[in-house]
């Protein structure tokens, strides 16, 4: 028998290593003073999203939204290096392989949580210190206030891995300024820091060092409004001096991005790319010919539909084409390409622009019956 003192390790070492594979520990869900406050809590795989995820934060935003008790909604990560790099794709993939429902499920939560992030009564506010991608501009971009730190590096890179700036991606980026969001959602270009900020994805900028002071402020406030939040971020955000004087990262390229993104259909973006000739141009050519086809064409008419629709409009599209991409063959050769084998040369079928037929596009964004995403 075992002595007293080595069964209480036993019993500690059982209950640690059964914290670590508890689901409860990839998400925090705390409460202080008046504010919710949610820490994405996965740091090896810097943040990524899966579902058990999704399904503790989703419930406990909308409890918080009828909480009288509850004035704001805090979401940060933990670990330094990311906000939320994205969603758990890599899951996905293997479960699609397999006809696992998990392809259905995955995408209809991530976008219903997406929606109850839009439509939350409660001032929202994501502090997007480090990498945010794809899933994790998902969880911050449809808040009320998204805080970006020197360290935030922001990207769409869903044309690389054959799917497309979902999470909303139809409503945001077609609304910044000028073609900015279609040259992010086509080519996944990166921005980082104060820039996230400029061009309109991040509502502040302060210095990652500065966060935990402005999260001790926020929960102080007492029953704080949306104006008394902002006039706390922007006291922060006027303070913070570093890259305070540089410009825009895309400024000297603005007017060439306007023009050359404007084109109704990704032949002609192509087509205006190569008479422009500069060496911005050539470079944006190279980068979009390592995208899929299919994730171009789907992704520009995505955002040039959702330009005018609402946000649920938007993301009952989105689950039509994540359900078309679940079905194709690109998705899971750029998850082989860039996440298992990271040979990072996929081969895309079709391989060609001219070889994806408008009415294989048409087919994506048809309506999926009873299957449809319902908000």
């Amino acid at each position: 028998r075992l002595k007293p003192l080595n069964r209480l390790q036993v019993i500690l070492q059982h209950l640690k290593m059964s914290k670590h594979t508890d689901s409860t520990t990839e998400v925090l869900l705390e409460k202080r003073g008046g504010a919710g406050i949610i820490t994405l809590n996965r740091p090896k795989v810097l943040n990524a999203l899966n579902l058990s995820m999704i399904r503790q934060i989703y419930p406990q935003i909308k409890a918080w939204e009828q909480d009288p008790e509850t004035f704001l909604i805090i979401i940060k990560g933990t670990g330094g290096k990311a906000f939320c790099a994205g969603g758990d794709i890599r899951t996905i993939a293997d479960a699609g392989k397999v006809g696992d429902r998990l392809t259905q499920d995955f995408f209809r939560e991530e976008y219903t949580l997406n929606n109850a992030i839009g439509t939350c009564k409660k001032p929202y506010v994501a502090l997007i210190d480090g990498i945010t991608m794809g899933g994790g501009v998902g969880l911050s971009v449809h808040g009320h206030f998204r805080v970006a730190t020197e360290k935030t590096l922001f990207a769409m890179p869903e044309t690389a891995i054959g799917l497309f700036p979902d999470v909303g991606g139809g409503y945001f980026l077609p609304r910044l300024s000028g073609k900015i969001g279609y040259y992010l959602a086509l080519t996944g270009f990166r921005l980082k820091g104060r820039d996230v900020q400029k061009a309109g994805i991040a509502t502040h900028f302060v210095e990652s060092e500065k966060l935990p002071a402005l999260e001790e402020d926020l929960i102080a406030l007492k029953s704080p409004s949306t104006e008394s939040i902002a006039d706390l971020l922007n006291s922060y955000h006027v303070k913070s001096k570093i890259d305070q004087e540089k410009e825009f990262v895309l400024d000297e390229q603005m007017e060439k991005i306007n023009s050359l993104f404007s084109a109704n259909n990704m032949e002609e973006i192509v087509k205006k790319l190569k008479q422009d000739g500069s060496a911005f141009a050539i470079k944006q050519l190279e980068t979009i010919n390592k995208m899929s086809p299919t994730s171009l064409k789907m992704a520009l008419r995505q955002l040039r539909e959702g330009a005018s629709m609402s946000l649920q409009e938007v993301l009952t599209m989105e689950y039509r084409l994540s359900q078309a991409c679940m079905r194709g063959h690109d998705f899971y050769e750029g998850v082989r390409a860039v996440l298992i084998d990271k040979d990072q040369s996929p081969r895309w079928k079709p391989a060609a622009l001219e070889e994806v037929s408008d009415e294989f596009v048409d087919d994506c964004f048809k309506p999926l019956g009873n299957n449809d995403l319902k908000l």
